[in-house]
């Protein structure tokens, strides 16, 4: 920051010291009858020139401070769009295996079983199986088949399943509750 502030002064003196030379001159040449300088011009353009030198290194450093400060800021914001995209693909890992385990508690078998039952059977059957592995029978069984198997059902249990079932297919749903 002081930095900053001693090259912003020094590039300002830099620029005052070059018009403070030249308005002499552009006066001069306004009024008709020429005045004596007292400082030579062409010694002042090399003290100028040789102030301007001087502080073009320290110049130069600031800017690349700036820079690179600018550059440190945007690798930060950079590192936490890439943590939140890390979060969100557990997210989805977790959602895909949870998923995944869902579809396997069916294929257990069961899925056999409760296909060759009647609508009405089965429908009693799964009225006392936990929702989430009733859920996953369903979701195997042909829509046709789960259709009557749902009507027979009581129709809160059926509303939960079909919530489970449109859940389980949404892959915008992550970490969601169980719902029994």
């Amino acid at each position: 920051m002081i930095l900053t502030a001693i090259a912003r002064k020094m590039l300002i003196a830099c620029s005052l010291a070059t018009v403070a030379m030249l308005l002499p001159l552009d006066m001069a040449a306004a009024q008709e009858a020429p005045k004596p300088v007292a400082a030579d011009p062409a010694s002042s353009q090399d003290e100028i020139r040789q102030f301007c030198t001087n502080i073009a290194d320290p110049a130069r450093d600031q800017r690349y401070l700036l820079q690179k400060q600018e550059l440190e800021k945007l690798q930060a914001d950079v590192d936490q769009r890439i943590a939140i995209m890390d979060k969100r693909k557990a997210e989805y890992e977790d959602w895909l295996k949870r998923r995944d385990d869902f579809l396997k508690t069916a294929d257990l078998g069961l899925v056999d079983i409760y296909k060759n039952m009647k609508p009405d059977a089965a429908a009693a059957s799964l009225n006392d199986v936990r929702t989430t592995i009733a859920a996953a029978i369903i979701m195997k069984l042909s829509s046709r088949q789960s259709s009557l198997i749902l009507a027979e059902m009581d129709a809160k249990k059926a509303a939960v399943i079909t919530n489970i079932i449109a859940s389980a297919s949404d892959p915008n749903t992550s970490k969601s509750k169980d719902p029994s």
